[in-house]
């Protein structure tokens, strides 16, 4: 291996057992890559909303300060007494971050399937992925087309792969059409996408006018805001056009999920044939798979007996569903990478300005429109 490839430079995040937060770079030397493995040169890597919760934790971060130096920051915050518990977990470990990214095959092993892999761009999941370098097994990695720069295909496994299993949910699980929350997200910009080419009805949740807007120029046909006057009745009547009774919640926390699921009751109730004092015996479902406000989930029980609140994560689902089915969903997302499951990113920065406070105060927000993409390699 080439000295410069010896070492590379890795972003951890550590919660001491004292409550504080401590971000930084580690130099770590890079594994010699076994028969079948590759070193992946990360030339990409996106701050996804679940790479925030390993990065930051639960620190409050408007304590947040900044020390070292301008090539080696390091970043620290408090985090409160009552988040120690959650944190039991990872206390005093520190720990690599970044759930998936892009590069270049840079060394390869002696296998015939990592051979091939030499100079080519590649996509990758599996943690650690803010860091220069990277070995994986040659079978983990999916090899890019030709063309398609690693900035393209670095989110191509968790927001695509997310949104196509959100479509296969509702057809294993008999459901029609779906609501979806935080829907201008980039996640929610490829689910309208998809649910447009399959022929999917899908109602968009939104927090703004400027949300909507979004959602409008990419043709999205129900669109809803959450704070307007007329919210409940503009959702019933989305839902009783589209007939979703499956929702997938980004939002987590507060009101929401029980408002759902109390409109999904009502539009069932419009279409009712008989009266049941339990309700609907629509099955009604929301699934949280976000936690954008961390409070308490609150139901307010209006909306009968036939009903679910659950969790749905990716890895599980993909599980689930086994390779092969898997496999098809990876399939469509590499033939549809610059359209359906293209993403777009407001800043380029380096592992070094990823620690800076003024880009922490926007990505950590994970406010919509406002998507960063780490590039390891680029100069700090």
């Amino acid at each position: 291996m080439s000295s410069d490839t010896k070492t590379g430079l890795q972003l951890r995040s550590l919660i001491k057992n004292s409550g504080e937060l401590e971000i930084s770079l580690a130099s770590v030397p890079t594994p010699e890559p076994g028969p079948d493995e590759i070193v992946v040169r990360v030339e990409a890597s996106p701050i996804n909303p679940s790479d925030l919760g390993l990065l930051v934790g639960a620190a409050d971060m408007t304590t947040a300060k900044a020390s070292g130096t301008k090539e080696s920051p390091v970043i620290t915050a408090k985090v409160p007494e009552a988040a120690m518990k959650a944190m039991a977990g990872r206390l005093d470990e520190s720990m690599p971050v970044g759930n998936e990214g892009a590069g270049v095959v840079v060394k390869t092993g002696s296998s015939d399937a990592a051979r091939a892999l030499m100079g080519k761009t590649v996509a990758m999941i599996g943690g650690a992925m803010y860091a220069q370098y990277r070995c994986l097994k040659a079978d983990d990695v999916l090899p890019l087309p030709e063309g398609v720069t690693p900035a393209e295909g670095a989110s191509c496994f968790v927001n695509p792969l997310t949104a196509l299993g959100m479509t296969e949910t509702m057809r294993r699980e008999g459901h029609k059409a779906l609501v979806h929350t935080a829907a201008a997200s980039n996640l929610g910009q490829m689910l309208n996408k998809i649910c447009l080419k399959d022929g999917i009805g899908l109602v968009n949740i939104v927090r703004s006018a400027e949300q909507a807007d979004i959602l409008r120029k990419i043709g999205a046909k129900y669109i809803v805001d959450s704070t307007a006057p007329s919210f409940m009745d503009d959702l019933t009547n989305a839902l009783v056009e589209t007939g979703a009774t499956l929702a997938f919640d980004a939002i987590g926390g507060g009101k929401l999920a029980g408002q759902i699921l109390t409109c999904m009751e009502i539009a069932a109730n419009k279409t009712a044939k008989v009266y049941s004092r339990y309700g609907s015996t629509v099955h009604k479902q929301v699934y949280i798979y976000g936690s954008l406000d961390p409070r308490p989930v609150e139901l307010n029980r209006a909306f009968g007996m036939a009903w679910g609140v659950g969790g749905w994560l990716l890895l599980p689902f993909l599980q689930k569903i086994g390779p092969a089915e898997g496999a098809k969903l990876r399939a469509r997302v590499v033939a549809e990478l610059k359209t359906t499951f293209a993403s777009h990113y407001t800043q380029v920065v380096s592992l070094q300005d990823a620690l800076q406070l003024s880009n922490i105060a926007v990505y950590a927000k994970r406010a919509t429109g406002e998507k960063y993409l780490i590039n390891p390699n680029k100069a700090g």
